[in-house]
């Protein structure tokens, strides 16, 4: 059986009080580029040549017109950087030339723009290929890295893995590849989910990669097809209890990549028993989990043993009570990988859930207004190649001012960059002044220093009473029984 999550592991509003703390951040970023240089750098995350080459792996193609590949990408990021998501917003940028530098020689896209209609760049979105928007994610990724000295642990580079939930509302073929969710009782579930398996870098907070599919999709699931698309090899994974199954350490085995998961209790006493030692704190052992008759294995994977450590740590905090934390790890090497780290490593696991809040709530992507499927995958990416963009800005004033990436606010760059896109964006003569000056103020937007810790919040919310009723079952019958009492009347 899969476990399910707790609400304080399912919940980013607030840090668990189960899970140790992370002691230390990760170390400071550095870069050998000059401001200017990472100015060229930022203005190559959207480059020409690679759409093209992105283009030509479609068989259908794409059908040029004056909102060009490129610009109906940038569109589509501009319109989640942008507090107004409308494609109003959008059109009114380009009748402004906030395009014009992207557009091809000669060709500026403020010219060619005879209509406020917004048909054109609506009918460019959905024409935009799938396949484009994915690979511009993960080339982001790649130059955003390739900027600044990445700071590893013990050589690996540490990946946060976790999922979450996107609601769509049930237009065109949505229903269909992201079936409604039934909670309880409910026999006409309004609501459609898409189900996202996310993962992050722990020293940028980059998006490295991700995977989509309905809720009928186990995160477990969406993991093996998140591994399948990339390269995982020199990585180390960490994840909390919902991964720590056979299913995902097989595959993470298959991509020659490491894993750092928590375990629940039951399945460490098997581990345990199975390795014929005794489940109890500080233990430190050499394990191999081979796979039960329930646990699943990953397509087209022998369901072979996998070798790791068990390790169970007593966790003891100023006034809470002491926990017991079940680990399971692919280092085998006992004497560089020591259990305090490993330990203090899966402290840290908790950045994951915050930039999952930053991308929900700071990019508004926790409920998309999408009419098809293929629309709400590419507005997902597209919400995450602009949060990479923002993450790029504060990678950039991070190494230049030699600190970890993590102190600084992430929605007081957002602010910063928002005003810095509206005068400057793409430009090709752009201030090198405005970049430098604008990589200072967020090197300077930190996190406050609090003085005393802040008390846990309950997990409530205060409702506000409203004048209508709540909506119950489809709105078209709701629409005839009004008709029907209106008619009576």
């Amino acid at each position: 059986m899969q476990p399910q999550k707790t609400a304080k592991e399912a919940h980013p509003s607030r840090r668990p009080q189960n899970t140790p703390a992370a002691t230390a951040l990760p170390g400071p970023l550095g870069t050998a580029l000059s401001p200017k240089q990472l100015l060229n750098q930022f203005r190559k995350l959207l480059p020409a040549r690679m759409l093209a080459t992105w283009l030509a792996l479609v068989p259908q193609g794409f059908y040029q017109r004056a909102f060009t590949p490129r610009i109906t990408l940038w569109y589509l990021i501009f319109q989640r950087l942008s507090p107004d998501h409308t494609l109003d917003k959008a059109l009114s940028d380009a009748l402004a030339g906030g395009a014009d530098a992207l557009s091809p020689r000669g060709k500026r896209l403020s010219c060619q723009l005879r209509s406020q209609a917004t048909t054109s760049l609506s009918n460019a979105r959905q024409g935009l290929p799938l396949l484009v928007t994915y690979e511009a994610l993960k080339h982001s990724t790649q130059q955003i890295r390739s900027w600044v000295q990445d700071p590893l642990w013990h050589d690996w580079s540490v990946v946060l893995l976790d999922g979450s939930t996107v609601r769509l509302r049930p237009y065109g073929d949505i229903p269909e590849q992201f079936p409604p969710h039934r909670p309880g009782n409910c026999q006409s579930p309004y609501w459609c989910l898409m189900r996202v398996v996310v993962g992050f870098c722990l020293s940028t907070g980059v998006v490295v990669d991700c995977a989509m599919g309905s809720a009928k999709l186990s995160e477990q699931a969406l993991t093996a097809q998140l591994f399948s698309g990339g390269a995982w090899a020199k990585r180390l994974l960490v994840a909390d209890r919902n991964f720590g199954v056979y299913s995902v350490v097989r595959a993470a085995q298959a991509v020659s990549a490491q894993m750092l998961v928590r375990l629940t209790q039951v399945r460490a006493r098997k581990l345990a028993r199975d390795a014929k030692v005794r489940l109890r704190a500080g233990l430190d052992a050499l394990v191999s989990w081979k796979p039960s008759a329930w646990d699943q294995c990953p397509k087209g994977l022998a369901p072979e043993s996998v070798a790791g450590r068990l390790l169970a740590i007593r966790v003891q905090r100023p006034g809470f009570r002491p926990l017991l934390l079940y680990l399971f790890t692919t280092l085998t090497d006992i004497q560089a990988y020591s259990a305090a780290h490993l330990a203090q490593l899966y402290g840290q696991r908790w950045q994951v859930e915050l930039n999952l809040r930053f991308v929900k709530t700071q990019m508004d992507l926790g409920a998309l207004e999408c009419k098809s499927a293929d629309m709400a995958r590419k507005e997902w990416l597209a919400g995450l190649i602009a949060y990479n963009l923002i993450r790029s800005v504060m990678v950039a004033a991070a190494a230049l001012a030699q600190i970890p990436v993590l102190v600084l606010s992430f929605s007081r760059t957002r602010h910063l960059f928002q005003d810095w896109l509206v005068r400057w964006a793409w430009r090709p003569a752009a201030n090198p002044k405005a970049w430098e000056q604008l990589l200072d103020r967020v090197a300077g937007r930190r996190h406050p220093r609090r003085r005393k810790p802040r008390p846990p919040e309950p997990r409530a919310i205060r409702y506000f009473k409203q004048d209508f009723p709540k909506l119950v079952g489809e709105r078209a019958a709701a629409r005839k029984q009004l008709e029907l009492a209106n008619a009576k009347s």
